[in-house]
């Protein structure tokens, strides 16, 4: 199936490893052409080097806490691209800690990358897409449910996801979608780090409650996500998708 992506521009950000890599990866695969970024700047380079180079991405260090990086996104991708199609909004994890255990200062970096900083990017981007753009957030199973020594992610993953819902509703009238991508159990480093914080034996706990039996790999989230990035999913706005091997028992 032709996803129709080839010759769009999409900004990526956090996409110098793990669920951001894979989409951009996905997307170019398909034709397209990347804006991407982390606040690691020999990672950006070496993902632009990994994805074709300047001819297919372009990059550059951003941190979404701070208000001005989804404004610079744009202005490159219509500087060096021409156009803007679309974003996938990936933000990295907040630490392991209890919701009562955090501590202020946690909660408000968290807020101010994971939350506004995802809302202010999607906002941004929205406000320079024309009809047929899209819009991805990369939540978390903490939208739905609580996940144990995960107490920040599971304040702020459900309120991104109503956000998501609210801008669907918002920017739909313009032809403008907005989607949520819930991942898993999805071989990146953020999972090591997890199931190390687990102690021993947090992996295979962990697969014994997935159907499929088994961590998702990376790519498998880049192709899901390239999907209901493209034209081929036009009809698809508001929904939260689960990429998780079944694991998720909410509707």
């Amino acid at each position: 199936m032709d996803l129709g992506l080839s010759g769009q521009v999409y900004v990526v950000t956090g996409g110098s490893r793990g669920l951001g890599r894979a989409t951009a990866a996905a997307l170019v695969a398909e034709g397209a052409r990347v804006v991407t970024s982390a606040r690691d700047a020999e990672r950006v380079q070496e993902a632009v080097a990994a994805l074709g180079g300047s001819g297919r991405a372009v990059g550059t260090v951003a941190d979404l806490a701070d208000p001005a990086a989804p404004g610079r996104l744009v202005d490159l991708a219509l500087e060096t691209f021409g156009r803007l199609d679309g974003a996938l909004v990936s933000v990295g994890g907040p630490p392991p800690a209890t919701a009562a255990g955090a501590s202020d200062e946690q909660w408000r970096a968290a807020f101010e990358s994971v939350f506004l900083g995802a809302v202010r990017t999607a906002r941004t981007v929205a406000a320079r897409l024309t009809e047929g753009g899209a819009i991805g957030l990369v939540l978390s199973g903490s939208a739905r449910s609580p996940i144990t020594g995960l107490g920040i992610s599971n304040g702020l993953r459900p309120g991104l996801a109503m956000v998501a819902k609210d801008m669907a509703d918002e920017f739909g009238p313009r032809g403008v979608r907005v989607v949520g991508l819930l991942p898993g159990r999805i071989a990146t480093d953020r999972m090591v780090q997890l199931d190390e914080a687990g102690g021993p034996g947090a992996r295979e706990r962990a697969v014994a409650g997935i159907p499929l039996g088994r961590y998702g790999e990376p790519d498998e989230f880049g192709r899901t996500a390239a999907f209901l990035l493209s034209p081929a999913a036009s009809y698809v706005t508001g929904s939260l998708v689960a990429v998780d091997g079944g694991a998720s028992r909410a509707l």
